[in-house]
C-alpha cells in the first residue's frame, strides 16, 4: 500500500470543511482527499471544489464510493445513528473507517459497532481527538510525583452560545443521540479524563435540560467512582448556562500533593503541581505551560489511524470502538441515574 492514504469523506458538513480538511492539507505526505459524499450533493460539490476533488469523485451513495478501489480509507462524519450501518457497509468493502464521535446514538448501536469491530482485522477508529491532546499526556506524567491518587474533580462549564453554528444543524436540534449535546460534547471530557485516570466504574448523577434548544439533557453534575481503584471524583459539564466564564479545570487529589489543569484556553493549557503531604509540608508549586497542537489532537488521531493502516493492525487504534463505547456508557449511566433520582449506577461494559 502506498504510504500516502487515499481518504474518502462521507457527510461534507461544518467539521468536515474547517477541521478535517485543514488536517489532511497539512499532512500532504500522509493523506490525500480523494472522494466526498454527502445526502445534499450541492454540498459535497462544494466541499470537493475546496478540496481539489475531480468531479467524477463526488459520489451519489455511499455504496458506489466504496467501490472505488482507489480509495484507502473512509472518514466518516455522521449523525451518531448512522454509524453503525457506514461501519457496516466499510466492513463488507474492506474499507479502513474511521467516524466521528459519539461511537453512536444508542448504547445498543455501540455494542453492535464494538462487536462489529472485533470480528474484523480491519482497523476501525472513532476520531476522539482529546485522546490526543498534550495536556493528557503532561498531566498524567505528574501523577507518580503526587500519589498515590485519591481523587478527583473535573469540571467543564460555560455559557450558552446562541451562535453556536453546531447547534444550528437539525441532527443536533433533535438528537436521536442519548444525551444530545451532553454525549457529543462530553464525550471529549470524558476521554480526558479516562486517558488520564481510567475508566469509570459507576455514577450518581442529576441532569436537566436547561436550554429548549439543546434537544434533550443538557447538563451533569454528579460523583463517581473509577473501575480498578478506590478513586473517587466529582464530574459536572454543561455549556447551557447564563453569562459565566467558561471553565475547564481537572484537579487530581493525592497524599503527596495535587495537580491542576487548566484547559479553559485549549490553545495554552497550563498545568499547577504542588507537592506535599499535608498542611505542615514545605510544599512544592511548579507550573507547567503546554504546547498543544492547534488542531487540539485531529491531526495526531489521522497518523495513529494511518498506522494501523499501514501496520495492518487494528490494535495500533488509540480511539478504537470498545474505548469511545466506555465514554458513551457514562453518558447513558448519568441519564439512567438522574432518572432514579441520582442512584447509583453501575457503566455498562461491552
Amino acid at each position: 500500500m502506498d504510504s500516502v492514504l487515499n481518504v474518502g469523506i462521507v457527510g461534507t458538513g461544518i467539521f468536515a470543511r474547517d477541521s478535517h480538511l485543514p488536517a489532511y492539507q497539512q499532512l500532504p505526505n500522509e493523506f490525500k482527499v480523494v472522494a466526498a459524499f454527502n445526502r445534499t450533493k450541492s454540498k459535497a460539490e462544494a466541499f470537493a471544489e475546496d478540496a481539489g476533488i475531480e468531479k467524477e469523485k463526488v459520489f451519489d451513495n455511499l455504496d458506489d464510493m466504496l467501490k472505488d478501489e482507489s480509495i484507502s480509507a473512509i472518514d466518516a462524519l455522521l449523525p451518531a445513528q448512522f454509524n453503525a450501518e457506514t461501519v457496516e457497509k466499510c466492513i463488507a468493502a474492506r474499507k479502513p473507517v474511521i467516524l466521528e464521535k459519539p461511537i453512536a446514538a444508542t448504547m445498543a448501536q455501540a455494542r453492535k459497532i464494538v462487536e462489529m469491530s472485533d470480528a474484523t482485522t480491519l482497523p476501525i477508529g472513532i476520531a476522539e481527538n482529546w485522546l490526543f491532546m498534550n495536556a493528557a499526556s503532561a498531566l498524567k506524567e505528574q501523577l507518580a510525583e503526587i500519589g498515590p491518587i485519591t481523587a478527583f474533580t473535573y469540571n467543564s462549564t460555560g455559557p450558552f452560545v446562541k451562535e453556536n453554528k453546531y447547534l444550528s444543524t437539525s441532527w443536533r436540534q433533535n438528537p436521536e443521540h442519548i444525551g444530545g449535546f451532553l454525549s457529543d460534547g462530553g464525550v471529549h471530557q470524558l476521554a480526558l479524563l479516562t486517558e488520564v485516570l481510567g475508566e469509570v466504574e459507576s455514577v450518581s448523577a442529576l441532569t436537566k435540560q436547561v436550554r429548549k434548544q439543546s434537544g434533550t439533557d443538557d447538563v451533569v453534575f454528579s460523583t463517581v467512582k473509577l473501575r480498578d481503584s478506590d478513586v473517587i471524583g466529582t464530574f459536572t459539564y454543561g455549556s447551557a448556562f447564563g453569562s459565566c466564564k467558561k471553565s475547564v479545570y481537572f484537579k487530581v487529589y493525592g497524599l503527596n500533593g495535587a495537580a491542576t489543569l487548566d484547559l479553559s484556553d485549549k490553545k495554552k493549557p497550563v498545568i499547577k503541581v504542588t507537592v506535599g503531604d499535608s498542611a505542615e509540608a514545605n510544599a512544592k508549586e511548579n507550573t507547567i505551560e503546554i504546547d498543544e497542537h492547534p488542531s487540539g489532537g485531529i491531526q495526531e488521531e489521522f497518523l495513529n489511524f494511518r498506522e494501523s493502516i499501514l501496520k495492518k493492525e487494528k490494535r495500533v487504534i488509540r480511539g478504537s470502538p470498545r474505548v469511545a463505547f466506555h465514554h458513551l456508557a457514562c453518558v447513558a449511566a448519568f441519564l439512567d441515574s438522574s432518572a432514579k433520582d441520582g442512584d447509583s449506577v453501575v457503566v455498562e461494559q461491552p
